[in-house]
C-alpha cells in the first residue's frame, strides 16, 4: 500500500536527462513552496501502458500546468533507456530514473517480479502540496491499470 495522504512526501534526488542530454538532478522539494508536483511511478519504458500513459499526460500537460502542478515520472530505468524512450515517443515528461529502488521503496509502491523479470515500481500517483505534503495517493490494482486522472486533477484544482 502507497504512504498515506496527510504524509510528508519522502525527499527524493534522482537523475534525469534534458532534451539536450545532459544529466541533472530531480528533486522534489524544488517545488516546495512554488508548485504542487504529481508524482507518478511507472513500472517500465519502451512497455504499452507505460508508453500509453506517458504519451497521455504530454499532451495533456497543460491541464496540470494550468493547476500550478509539475509532472515527475520515476520508473527503475536508467535515465539513459528513459531519454531514449523518451525521444521515440515524444514524451515530454520529466523522466527520473530510481535505478536503486530507493525512492519507489520510500514510497511503498514496490512491484514484485513483473512478468518475472524483477522487481519494478508499480503503477501509482501522488500529488504533492507545495509544503511537501500528499494530498493524494493511488496505487493500481495491477501494472495495467492506470491512475484515476480525473480525480488527479480535481485534487490539483483544488490546492491551486
Amino acid at each position: 500500500m502507497p504512504i498515506k495522504i496527510g504524509t510528508k512526501a519522502p525527499e527524493f534526488t534522482l537523475k534525469s536527462k534534458t532534451p539536450g542530454g545532459a544529466l541533472v538532478d530531480v528533486k522534489l522539494s524544488d517545488n516546495f513552496g512554488k508548485k504542487n508536483t504529481l508524482v507518478l511511478f511507472f513500472p517500465a519504458a519502451f512497455t504499452g501502458v507505460c508508453t500509453q500513459e506517458m504519451c497521455d499526460i504530454t499532451s495533456g500537460l497543460n491541464a496540470y500546468s494550468d493547476v500550478n502542478a509539475d509532472v515527475v515520472a520515476i520508473s527503475i530505468d536508467t535515465p539513459f533507456a528513459q531519454e531514449a524512450w523518451a525521444q521515440k515517443e515524444k514524451i515530454g515528461i520529466r523522466l527520473a530514473s530510481d535505478l536503486n529502488k530507493e525512492v519507489t521503496k520510500k514510497y511503498d509502491v514496490l512491484f514484485p517480479m513483473l512478468a518475472g523479470v524483477g522487481d519494478t515500481s508499480a503503477r501509482a500517483a501522488f500529488v504533492v502540496d507545495k509544503a511537501g505534503v500528499i494530498q493524494y495517493a493511488e496505487q493500481t490494482p495491477t501494472p495495467k491499470d492506470l491512475p484515476n486522472f480525473a480525480a488527479i486533477k480535481e485534487t490539483l484544482a483544488k490546492l491551486k
